[in-house]
């Protein structure tokens, strides 16, 4: 099987072109994320080619299939940092919205060309995140509620994938991940933002009381539970991938400190710990996001190998071995600083935290959903191009009513 991956030089879409044993064409962008060098293992193999090209190109794209011919797609490429969704949403709206719209009117047309074994067979996996349903232990079914400009776009790109296959028949599957972690990521992530900064004497900079509840998900397992899908799932269907693994923000960062003052101790023998900082909260930051997995394990047979006492060991003494990789992936344009620290995110901050007893504890659990606006994409000169928002005011959510 050959396999488009899209956004395969960045951190989960090299971890699955890493794991798989198929055929891949790696479509990606490389921006500030993506680096060639997480593949370094698979670059020279006869089963991988690489196609440097933004996936809003719609020309471009459509090149890459009809040259390459493949059997499936498992779309990864996004923007995916809520800081940076938060300082400036404009790429986050045209990677992961006009972006996936692109890709799908791609996929459609060649998907309509193939005979009908090959057609019969193509996937389109869309690959997205636990953070469109919001503040809740979710399900394959339960309702959207994004509370990011990361999540919403996110959450609209799913919407196009599952319209196009209602409306078009194109075999489409979703599979929707907890946050991941190990080797070969960005360091503008919590995790790998926890161990470089110590080593450098850097403070810890953690959200609030750092009480915010995640699922963390070792990132090879989350590539063999990809593979799996693209090849054994059910068209149509959406699968939760988790890794069962539910810690608090502030426990992570303690536990990676007390592996870097076992692996990698200071000089004068003090803690890691002491370095912990609290700062003011991220805008619109929930508390915990929670997944149920049951349904992949049912379906798929499918679970983690890695508990997280493995993987986050796995991962520490991964950066430890490759501190000369981190510093050459970030370069000179991050210096993971805090993002998300406008005067406008500030003001947001406020607002929300101010009408979060309202949003969580009066409000019926039917209206605690926030509708998004669309953006309307359009062909030009065979292009994609955005055009504004529709003059139609959707409603509000029911908390901004309140002064």
């Amino acid at each position: 099987m050959k396999v488009v991956v899209t956004g395969g030089a960045v951190f989960i879409g090299s971890a699955v072109i890493r794991h798989t044993a198929d055929s891949v064409v790696n479509i990606d962008k490389l921006t500030y994320a993506g680096n060639l060098e997480s593949l370094a293992e698979t670059s020279n193999s006869d089963r991988y080619a690489f196609e440097q090209v933004d996936i809003c190109n719609r020309t471009a794209v459509d090149r890459v299939f009809r040259d390459q011919q493949p059997d499936a797609v498992m779309h990864l490429a996004a923007e995916s940092h809520v800081d940076r969704s938060i300082d400036g949403p404009t790429a986050f709206i045209e990677t992961n919205i006009i972006g996936t719209y692109s890709l799908l009117e791609t996929a459609r047309q060649y998907w309509q060309s193939l005979g009908h074994e090959r057609k019969r067979a193509f996937r389109f996996h869309h690959i997205s995140t636990d953070e469109v349903c919001g503040e809740c232990l979710f399900t394959e079914t339960t309702p959207y509620a994004p509370s990011s400009p990361y999540s919403a776009s996110k959450a609209n790109s799913d919407h196009l994938v599952r319209a196009w296959r209602r409306t078009y028949g194109l075999p489409t599957l979703v599979t929707n991940c907890s946050n991941n972690y190990g080797p070969y990521p960005f360091s503008e992530k919590l995790i790998p933002l926890v161990i470089l900064n110590p080593l450098e004497g850097k403070p810890l900079p953690v959200y609030d009381k750092g009480d915010q509840v995640r699922d963390w998900f070792y990132v090879e397992d989350h590539a063999c539970a990809l593979c799996k899908v693209v090849t054994e799932g059910r068209d149509g269907e959406t699968y939760n991938i988790g890794g069962h693994n539910e810690n608090q923000n502030l426990e992570v960062v303690l536990t990676l400190c007390d592996l870097l003052d076992e692996l990698r101790p200071r000089g004068d023998r003090s803690s890691y710990r002491s370095l912990n900082t609290h700062v003011q909260d991220r805008p619109g930051h929930y508390l915990r996001y929670a997944i149920d997995a049951s349904k992949i394990q049912r379906a798929l047979g499918w679970t983690p190998k890695e508990t997280f006492e493995s993987g986050i060991r796995k991962t520490v003494e991964w950066y430890l071995d490759n501190l000369g990789w981190c510093r050459r992936v970030q370069g000179g344009s991050y210096q993971r600083e805090r993002l998300s620290s406008t005067a406008q995110g500030l003001q947001a901050y406020e607002r929300h935290h101010s009408r979060r007893q309202f949003r969580h504890s009066s409000l019926p659990d039917h209206q605690r959903r926030i509708q998004a606006t669309v953006t309307y994409p359009r062909q030009a000169d065979g292009l994609l191009s955005a055009v504004g928002t529709d003059a139609r005011r959707y409603p509000q959510h029911p908390a901004d009513q309140y002064p």
